[in-house]
């Protein structure tokens, strides 16, 4: 079987398009506000109100507060550069379209195959970059909880809360419960039951918490199906590949930011080279670019524990 030939070359919102599909395998994605397009950078400016209502009379008097905080979202560039043997991938691509039946149109066409391929990394870096990456390090923007230099860190108004067992105390399903009660108690009460306040945890720390209620009775854990929402003193709890262990996040969905451009022919590239034509290889050329980055509104409207 000939091996085939694949040159393609996809900018702008072409490339957008699988980009922005990468983007969303990242689960913590699904849990922030995505903003796109940013060219460079985006300023956030969120308004906080108070006292504005009073009693009506003839005459205009100025009352109440009008707080505008603003912080600055600039994503970082990024890219993949790789080169793999097209045999590398041609076995299980022909698995894959064996699978879909002699008769199934759906079968990926090995092109589409090798982008799904290589931009799984992407959906995997920028899940990991979100909340712990460094930008001081190749590869990765600034995350949310990054010491000295992340987006909590740098805001300077979150709400820190002691780990209940002290500090470095990994969690465990004896304290996990103490832990999460902790966090709760923290939440501002202009927050507290807002429709899409969340506390975020990594898969290691909701299955302590499952193995916590389930001890108690609350749960029985052999029995929970896809209709089973987590929540936490009625507060939903959004679950995360790549949030660090021990720690727990408690915010609105609305107050935390990633940005990236899906849109522009600079910041989102895909381009496939075959070099056979070139080398007489069966060497296939990745090269992918894409942007990322994070930020908080108000910080001081979000509650972390390390």
């Amino acid at each position: 079987m000939a091996l085939p030939t694949v040159n393609s070359t996809y900018a702008g919102s072409a490339a957008g398009f699988y980009i922005s599909a990468a983007l969303k395998e990242a689960s913590s994605l699904e849990h922030l506000t995505v903003l796109q397009n940013i060219k460079y950078k985006t300023s956030l400016q969120k308004v906080a109100a108070a006292s504005l209502v009073r009693n009506s009379d003839c005459n205009f008097t100025d009352h109440g507060t009008l707080t505008l905080t603003d912080s600055v979202l600039t994503p970082k560039l990024l890219q993949i550069n790789t080169q793999t043997c097209k045999l590398n991938l041609l076995e299980s691509w022909e698995a894959e379209t064996m699978k879909a039946g002699a008769m199934n149109n759906n079968a990926p066409k090995f092109e589409d195959y090798v982008i799904s391929y290589f931009t799984q990394h992407i959906s995997d870096a920028v899940e990991s970059s979100v909340w712990s990456g460094a930008a001081a390090t190749n590869g990765q923007f600034e995350g949310f909880l990054t010491a000295a230099t992340g987006a909590f860190a740098v805001n300077g108004n979150t709400v820190p809360t002691t780990n209940a067992g002290g500090a470095g105390v990994a969690y465990t399903a004896t304290n996990i419960i103490e832990n999460l009660q902790t966090i709760a108690a923290a939440i501002p009460s202009t927050v507290y039951g807002r429709e899409d306040l969340c506390i975020y945890m990594n898969w290691k720390t909701y299955r302590l918490y499952i193995s916590a209620i389930s001890t108690l009775g609350y749960v029985n854990m052999y029995s929970m199906n896809n209709d089973y929402e987590a929540t936490f003193e009625g507060i939903k709890l959004a679950v995360v590949y790549g949030m660090p262990d021990n720690q727990l996040v408690a915010a609105q969905k609305s107050n935390l930011y990633f940005g990236t451009d899906t849109i522009s022919d600079i910041t989102s590239q895909i381009k496939m080279l075959d070099m056979s034509p070139l080398d007489g290889s069966d060497n296939l050329r990745f090269v992918g670019k894409f942007s990322g980055g994070v930020q908080v509104g108000i910080g001081s409207e979000v509650v972390w524990q390390d």
